[in-house]
């Protein structure tokens, strides 16, 4: 086990021939269930657990190549270049702002799903040199998936083990909004000075698109952020009403979470309905069909999410979870200090080699085995989520979402390569992440218990 786990973590950073994450781990997982170390019958306990998530990444992927049809990323890129007035440092403060509000009122994926494209095309419409995109593109993308620390329903991770540990939405917010903000303001403090010196004071001395230079000369500076001012850029063919029905079906799916969780409806069945009445409306409007939705699709994410899950739950079986809770479970439960830290470097580790979203079950299943005290387990588990959450994002397999933005990235042919991104994520994220474990002690044990 120990073997295959090893050799699957070596194909996915080497990655030969640019083959995707999801070909390694699937050989993988097919070894794992043939020697028997997970039983076939397993099989059905494990897509019991990744399909609610893959269904709900899956609906939202679709909501997103909706969206992109109608205009609508172009049409939120206008108003994000108008709204920068020229200024590269706005601009990217902006972004940071966008990525943030999306996640925290959506999640994740469907943040980097939705905001990545609106990125690039406003990139684009600036003309920005190739190297002068990427603090935008990276900075997004870390902040989109880092900001889903804070509220537990902004990231399917979180709450997989939430009732376990005997915590709720509202107790979950209460411990954790603050810690996680400090380690998000960091991460976005970091990363401007990380690419100041790339970021473009101003955009005057670049190129402009012949219909924004017409904007700007045709409109008062005090009505460039108006959003019926991107009508003028070329966006006469959009449908409106059709485009805000759209819209609104993407608020009300999201809503429907919240509102439906009470009464234990699982988030893929209103994901799924609002997929489908996207699809629907705009075949209805458009006459267009599924053909572009099953094309661009990932559904290689799926799998790798499936294979994942057989790994960790190889793992498992071999006694991975035991070998935790006999080396770590004394120190743990010595004092919250030390069980925020150890548990939040342990997540770290694990997501960044085994992906968050499974890693976090082990995590939680290991120090529900350790026979913590009911605060000293609360807290752990928000170290976890710390872990899983921010310190996860060192790797670009560490979470899901960065999976997805790499996707992404290659559909618009974007270049972008692991190197790239660990130069940034190794000045970042280490520093964000024990800042952000710092403030959940100094939070939880001076003004929460």
């Amino acid at each position: 086990m120990v073997t295959i786990f090893a050799l699957t973590v070596f194909f996915i950073i080497w990655r030969p021939f640019g083959i995707n994450e999801s070909i390694p781990t699937s050989i993988a997982a097919a070894c794992i269930l043939l020697l028997g170390i997970v039983p076939f019958k397993d099989v059905l306990t494990i897509f019991e657990a990744v399909s609610g998530a893959s269904i709900t990444i899956l609906s939202t992927i679709v909501m997103s190549i909706v969206l992109e049809s109608i205009g609508f990323f172009r049409w939120a890129a206008i108003n994000l270049a108008l709204k920068s007035r020229g200024s590269g440092v706005l601009l990217f403060w902006y972004i940071i702002l966008l990525c943030f509000l999306m996640t925290l009122f959506f999640n994740n994926d469907g943040s980097i799903l939705i905001t990545t494209p609106i990125i690039i095309q406003t990139l684009s419409l600036l003309r920005l040199k190739p190297a002068q995109q990427v603090p935008y593109l990276i900075s997004g993308a870390l902040v989109a998936t880092a900001a889903s620390a804070p509220i537990g329903v902004s990231n399917l991770a979180n709450l997989i083990a939430l009732k376990i540990v005997g915590l709720d939405l509202n107790s979950y917010a209460t411990m954790m909004f603050v810690p996680s903000m400090v380690g998000i303001a960091c991460i976005a403090v970091l990363l401007y000075v990380y690419f100041k010196k790339d970021i473009p004071i101003t955009f005057q001395n670049h190129s402009k698109p012949k219909d924004l230079n017409n904007l700007l000369s045709e409109y008062p500076t005090k009505k460039l952020s108006h959003p019926l001012a991107a009508k003028t850029l070329g966006q006469e063919n959009i449908d409106w009403k059709m485009f805000r029905i759209c819209i609104g079906v993407v608020v009300l799916t999201r809503i429907s979470f919240f509102a439906l969780a009470p009464f234990g409806i699982p988030t893929e069945w209103p994901a799924i309905i609002g997929a489908i009445l996207l699809i629907m409306i705009r075949w209805y409007k458009k006459k267009i069909g599924a053909k572009d939705i099953l094309k661009k699709s990932p559904w290689h994410i799926l799998l790798f999410a499936f294979s994942m899950y057989v790994i960790i739950y190889g793992l498992h079986n071999v006694g991975l979870t035991a070998v935790i809770v006999d080396e770590l479970g004394g120190a743990v439960a010595k004092d919250p200090f030390y069980a925020i830290f150890i548990t939040g470097m342990l997540l770290t580790v694990l997501s960044n080699v085994c992906n968050n979203l499974p890693s976090i079950m082990i995590g939680t299943f290991s120090i529900k085995e350790m026979g913590l005290s009911l605060q000293t387990m609360q807290v752990a588990y928000l170290a976890n989520v710390i872990g899983a959450d921010i310190g996860s994002l060192i790797l670009p397999m560490g979470t899901l979402a960065t999976l997805l933005w790499f996707y992404t990235l290659r559909q618009y042919k974007i270049p972008m390569n692991w190197g790239k991104y660990l130069r940034v994520t190794l000045f970042v994220i280490p520093v964000s992440l024990a800042l952000s474990l710092l403030s959940l002690y100094v939070w939880t044990t001076y003004f929460v218990f």
